[in-house]
This record gives C-alpha cells, structure tokens and sequence, in this order.
C-alpha cells in the first residue's frame, strides 16, 4: 500500500535511508530529521507499507523550474519486486518537468529514464581545505542577509522565490546565510551549514544571477563556507570551478548524475544544488 507520509513514519524512513548510507550517526548535528521533516511538511513524501512495515520512501518537491525527485529508496530486503517503481509513478503523477539525481546505483539510472529524464551530466562532491581556495577578486565580497531576501532575489532572477524552502535553507544547523556582491552589485546567494557525519561544513545550495560571471562569486562563496576549515561542496561536472578547485588540492569523495526531462531546466555554470531540493 502506498501512502502519503506523516512525521510518525520518520524514524521508519530514516531506517530505510540508513540502510543506503543516506542516514547515520549525527556526529555534528541533526541535518537528515529536518529534512525528512521538510519533505513531509511541504512538499509531496509518500511510503509503500507491507505487513504495517515502511518499505520504501519517496519524495518529489516543487522545485519552479520541475518536480524534483528528492529521494527513493526501497528497503534491501525489498528491492527487485517493483516496489520503487510503482512509488515513482505515485510520486510523479503527471508532472511534465521532471528532474532527480540518481546515485550509481545500476538500477537507479533505467529506472528514472523509462520516468521520461535523460541523464546529462555528473555531480561530483569534493572536499578540501577552505584556504586552499583562491581568494576573492578586488570588489568581490560576502555580506549577511536573511532567507527573506534570498527569496526575493530567486524570484527576481527566476520568477520562482521558494520561501518556504528558504526558510528550511537558513534554519538549517550552524547554518550561514549570505549574498556575494561584484564590484557592489548582488551576483549571488548561498547557504551553508555543517554536516550531519563529520565536522565539514558544506556549501548547502548557491544560484548566481542569470547573467552574472560565476567564476568569481562561487569561489567567494565556498571560501566563506568554510570558515578557515573543510568544506564540502557538490558541483555540476560542467560548472567552470571544478578544474579551479581540484588544482587547489580538492579532492572528489563521490558522484551522482543529474537527470532530466528538458537539458535547459538547469543552469550547471551557475546553480551548486540542494541534492534533495534542487
């Protein structure tokens, strides 16, 4: 039986995520409870129950620019039987534009292509030393703001301002709010926080304006994130950083591949996503 979920199944759900190595133990903070806790709160979270038992879970949010698949994980005891896929489709349901990053899981990736999305490009997370990274062009640099503001300036740049979810972004533990201005204009907007399994800290979402040079801005960005420690940071394999951080000693912990049923749904020179909320 599939069925939306409630915050009474959390700590079912996060037996199924633990079970992929997508939960574990909270070393620093708590980041995987709020998140499973946002999903079901404000956006589309269902679970397929057998014998009174969570067997899988599922996610898609509201992303504006598509129906992002947040997460799908099926218990191991359980995989092979179709149980994910007909949460997929529970999931979904008409959406058009769809997206998700898919693990290298070898069923992940036929899965989500018989759900419409094409494989683009890979998302590789690296880690390195916050120090490492060059420093800020002449008139480059970072100030405070609130998740009021973020979301007005997404909504001014993509006519999507996702308040409910900049409110989770900036609530998030240890968490860092901030624009990045070039030569005083406002090119950028990030969020950090720390890691649920070790203490990095990690660059939680960041959006460059439309027609703004990225370069600058996300290396502004990720040196600020790290606050003179490790950070971890999840970039488009085309974003134009990557080659910058791996010759600054970065190193890649792991990869996804980004999907999607329209290649311009997203911009990789210019957006470092939220895995689960795009």
């Amino acid at each position: 039986m599939i069925r939306v979920a409630t915050r009474e199944d959390v700590p079912a759900i996060r037996e199924v995520l633990a079970a992929h190595g997508n939960d574990g133990p909270v070393v620093t903070a708590d980041v995987v409870g709020p998140y499973v806790r946002h999903l079901i709160d404000h956006h589309r979270a269902l679970v397929t129950v057998e014998d009174g038992r969570v067997v899988a879970f599922g996610a898609v949010a509201d992303a504006g620019a598509a129906h992002h698949l947040a997460d799908l994980f099926v218990a191991p005891d359980r995989l092979g039987r179709g149980i994910g896929g007909a949460l997929l489709e529970a999931l979904f349901e008409d959406a058009g534009r769809r997206t998700t990053f898919a693990s290298d899981d070898p069923r992940a990736l036929p899965l989500y292509v018989r759900a419409g999305m094409t494989p683009l490009w890979p998302v590789l997370y690296l880690r390195g030393a916050g120090d490492a990274v060059p420093e800020a062009w002449p008139g480059v640099g970072t100030r405070d703001a609130d998740a009021g503001t973020l979301s007005a300036l997404e909504a001014t740049w993509t006519g999507r301002g996702r308040p409910v979810d900049h409110a989770y972004w900036a609530a998030a533990p240890e968490g860092d709010t901030f624009v990045v201005a070039d030569g005083g204009e406002v090119v950028a907007f990030a969020y950090a926080r720390v890691r649920q399994p070790a203490p990095v800290r990690t660059v939680a979402r960041l959006v460059v304006r439309p027609d703004a040079e990225p370069v600058r801005p996300i290396l502004a960005a990720v040196r600020r994130a790290a606050r003179g420690g490790l950070v971890h940071v999840g970039l488009p394999g085309p974003n134009p950083v990557l080659p910058i951080l791996l010759r600054a000693g970065f190193r890649i912990d792991e990869r996804d591949t980004f999907m999607a049923s329209d290649a311009g749904l997203v911009d990789p020179a210019r957006l470092v996503p939220d895995g689960g909320l795009l």
